[in-house]
């Protein structure tokens, strides 16, 4: 099946939205969100690379962040982890299809092994989020940017074996598209993690 693409295959962060927006709709409408809160993630998403992408993922849980930067930071670790599990799926499925050369069906293969490491990675600095109320929190919080750090460096190389005029330029295209997505939600968790380490500096 020559030019296979993924236009069949929903953007995986806007599964998340539709997801939760069912789940919790009424944090779906940012008229519905109390103006405070909305403010907060606007203000922190402003320090973020990818603003516009960071207040929309997490405008769905503005009832719970309210105003606080411990919550917003770990809500932006969960809506990654979410969105890099949900690409990762799709990523499996695309690499059983019947369309795909074989070239393609490595380096799908390889990119979710690097998928599996990065999902890994963040559950692991959720997991010590949790931690975060004791006299360690610098320590905590470095553990945490290493782990975060480390899923961003594995996204990044997803893309590596689909390099190439042998690929199919529009799965090579879209398989991009999709890592970046996951890569851009994962650095504005970073950033979130520092800017909450900084308040304890």
């Amino acid at each position: 099946m020559e030019g296979l693409s993924f236009k069949n295959f929903v953007n995986p962060l806007l599964i998340l939205l539709v997801v939760l927006s069912n789940t919790k709709p009424g944090l779906a409408s940012r008229d519905l969100a109390p103006k405070p809160n909305t403010d907060f993630i606007r203000t922190s998403c402003s320090a973020t690379i990818y603003p516009r992408i960071c207040f929309s993922s997490l405008l769905l849980h503005a009832d719970s962040i309210q105003t606080s930067p411990k919550v917003l930071t770990a809500t932006a670790l969960n809506v990654t982890l979410a969105a890099a599990k949900s690409t990762s799926a799709l990523f499996l499925n695309l690499s059983q299809s019947h369309g795909l050369k074989p070239r393609e069906i490595g380096a799908m293969k390889d990119c979710l092994e690097v998928l599996s490491d990065s999902v890994n990675e963040l559950r692991e600095s959720i997991a010590e989020m949790g931690k975060l109320n004791g006299s360690d929190f610098q320590d905590i919080m470095n553990d945490i940017e290493t782990w975060v750090s480390a899923a961003l460096t594995d996204e990044d190389t997803c893309t590596d074996g689909f390099e190439g005029k042998a690929m199919n330029g529009n799965v090579k295209n879209d398989v991009r598209k999709l890592i970046l997505d996951i890569a851009h939600m994962t650095s504005n968790a970073l950033a979130l993690i520092n800017k909450y380490a900084s308040l304890h500096g």
